[in-house]
């Protein structure tokens, strides 16, 4: 059963959810946001299997190399070397 109520965000950006929809949650649980332009899905990340925690790790490092390369702060290489590099992970 779907169920809507609304709710406001503070000037902190905390957001309170309804009592009505908070059964599964309980002080202290890790919540997973994905945004989507201007959609947000929630989820309790105990629900996740240890893949998709993976993925979404992997796609958090992603995006951080992707804004330090935005900036700048990148080095060039061979790829011989970047391959010699990457066999030292």
């Amino acid at each position: 059963m779907v169920q809507i109520d609304t709710t406001k965000i503070s000037s902190k950006g905390q957001i309170v959810i309804p009592a009505s929809m908070r059964g599964d949650f309980k002080e202290g649980d890790t919540l997973l946001i994905i945004k989507d332009n201007h959609t947000l899905l929630l989820k309790k990340a105990d629900d996740l299997d240890e893949a998709f925690k993976e993925d979404i790790e992997f796609a958090k490092r992603t995006e951080e190399a992707y804004k330090r390369h935005e900036r700048g702060e990148f080095r060039k290489m061979s790829a011989d070397k970047f391959l010699e590099e990457l066999e030292k992970w």
